[in-house]
């Protein structure tokens, strides 16, 4: 690898989720001072959509942390961070309706997201154990070791870039579902869409830098291989 590409590929690792996060955070703070014209907590908002959809039996819990907010399949229950849970702005409508989104996904058995949950168990197993047999590989000279632990590292990259139409798709649902039940008004919908595009931004992020990192390795084993 030349001087310039490994440049590049720092600055991809480094810079890309840098920018991202900023992104977020800077969106967040902002729409987060902005009230909902409905005036509901992301708690009410969450509520109202599981319910608007027939989703009764999924719950609604707050927790800990900034911007922590998620949907379990497994418990079937959205989870709903301090601020968005209470909270009556813009920015928490949007997520909490975006988690939601991801609750209707799982009801509807949606595609992606049944793909990406079997992928769970091989790409965890994956991030793990790539740099293992990749730097043992480096280490001993055996580029068997290093194409074992490219492929484990494949798995985890497919459950990134799978994880993008899944997140996409939510966003897509909760703006629909936000301007269907009134929750937001018309002048509200770029703001809206703002916070949830931030949002998405630290997946691309993720993607990016999780494509960059296979690509290396795999630039590293054509190398060797030669």
């Amino acid at each position: 690898m030349s001087l310039t590409t490994y440049i590049i590929y720092i600055a991809i690792l480094m810079i890309v989720p840098l920018l991202a996060q900023g992104k977020v955070k800077s969106t967040y703070r902002k729409h987060s001072k902005i009230g909902n014209s409905s005036m509901m907590t992301g708690a009410q908002v969450a509520r109202k959509i599981l319910d608007d959809n027939g989703l009764y039996d999924v719950g609604i819990e707050e927790v800990r942390g900034t911007l922590s907010d998620h949907y379990d399949p497994r418990k079937k229950v959205v989870r709903l961070s301090s601020d968005n849970y209470h909270g009556h702005s813009q920015a928490a409508a949007a997520i909490a309706a975006h988690e939601v989104g991801h609750a209707i996904q799982d009801a509807e058995s949606y595609a992606f997201l049944r793909f990406r949950h079997a992928l769970v168990p091989v790409a965890s197993f994956g991030d793990r154990m790539s740099f293992i047999f990749i730097l043992a590989g480096i280490f001993l000279d055996a580029m068997n070791l290093v194409l074992v632990g490219i492929i484990f590292m494949a798995f985890a990259v497919l459950f990134q870039l799978v994880t993008l139409p899944v997140e996409f798709d939510a966003s897509n649902r909760a703006m629909g579902q936000l301007v269907s039940s009134g929750i937001i008004r018309n002048n509200e919908e770029r703001s809206t869409k703002k916070v949830l595009n931030a949002a998405a931004l630290t997946y691309v992020a993720a993607a990016v830098v999780a494509v960059a990192e296979l690509l290396r390795f795999v630039l590293i084993f054509l190398s060797n291989d030669d």
